[in-house]
């Protein structure tokens, strides 16, 4: 297996390069494969720059979907920026949770990792994903509280929480305060489906929000990102059904793996974790089938299975788990 598939998710084009075939099923990310479909509908006018009011207007309605003030809310052209920028303003020192995101080990100069062991004892500034990436483990937010209430005179909690809008009870936005080191961020493109559109947000107090705001500028976002984002989070209807979508058939690929003889991990909907010394000619069968999923170079007995859309790709699957 090469760093292309190792590095992250979605890497199609050099899937095709190197096995061939045009009908794939990309199992790589953890992204909702059924993405909102207002985005195509949307007329976008891209002669103008971003107006300041639509993107106060994004934050406020993203603000009742976290449960949070609008104050404590700022947009930002992707998490993966927002953790970067927000890991140059706090510095110092660090300990962030493995396994998880690369850019958890990279976001802060002076930063370790450490095992919940480690974690549990250090006293500075933690980083750590909830629900957790690639294994699925959730935190739940008591837990997260008492980790928070032992943070020293300079530490800070960061919670990522892509993945959390599937569960919004393993949220800790509703604790963010002017007066607590707590920052956590979200991502738009993971639960609605449009990782493209490059929107997310960090939640934390007036104070560090406003240094974010003065390194973000004056047009963080584009015209189509504020108008996606605001009438998608709006779409109570659409969340609420896709919820209860996403945990059947969360419950299917379960059922899938399991009947192949690889019982999965993890309590986010939108992925599932198998562990097997079998990976790599587990991955290349899959891929000579069409069917993309996700290895880690420093787990080589890991495998990450995304959704397949739709019970013809599960049952693609299925055909490929069993032809061993």
């Amino acid at each position: 297996m090469t760093e292309a598939w190792t590095w992250h998710g979605g890497n199609l084009a050099a899937a095709k390069r190197h096995f061939g075939g045009d009908d794939w099923i990309d199992l790589s990310t953890g992204i909702n494969p059924l993405p909102w479909p207002g985005a195509e509908r949307m007329a976008i006018n891209w002669q103008r720059l971003p107006d300041g009011n639509a993107l106060a207007e994004l934050e406020t309605v993203a603000a009742a979907f976290f449960g949070v003030a609008p104050g404590h809310v700022c947009a930002v052209p992707g998490t993966e920026i927002g953790l970067r920028m927000a890991g140059r303003l706090i510095g110092g020192e660090a300990r962030h949770a493995v396994p998880s995101y690369r850019t958890h080990g990279e976001m802060i100069a002076g930063n370790l990792a450490a095992t919940d062991a480690e974690i549990a004892v250090w006293d500075g500034t933690i980083i750590l994903a909830n629900p957790n990436n690639p294994d699925g483990r959730a935190h739940a937010p008591e837990a997260l509280d008492a980790l928070m209430a032992t943070r020293g005179d300079t530490g800070w909690l960061l919670v990522d929480e892509a993945f959390a809008d599937c569960d919004p009870a393993l949220s800790l936005a509703s604790r963010i305060a002017d007066d607590r080191r707590l920052l956590v961020f979200r991502s738009f493109g993971k639960f609605f489906g449009l990782a493209g559109v490059r929107l997310g947000f960090v939640l934390g107090p007036e104070p560090f929000l406003r240094e974010l705001r003065a390194m973000l500028g004056a047009w963080p976002l584009s015209a189509a990102a504020i108008a996606i984002g605001t009438a998608a989070y709006a779409d109570g209807e659409w969340i609420a059904a896709t919820r209860r979508r996403l945990s059947g058939q969360a419950a299917a690929l379960d059922a899938t793996l399991a009947d192949a003889g690889y019982p999965p991990r993890g309590a986010c909907p939108l992925f599932r974790l198998i562990e097997t010394e079998a990976v790599p000619a587990l991955f290349d069968r899959l891929a000579r089938r069409a069917i993309l999923t996700r290895p880690f170079a420093d787990q080589p007995h890991w495998l990450r299975f995304g959704l397949p859309a739709d019970e013809q790709a599960l049952a693609r699957l299925a055909d490929a788990l069993a032809d061993g």
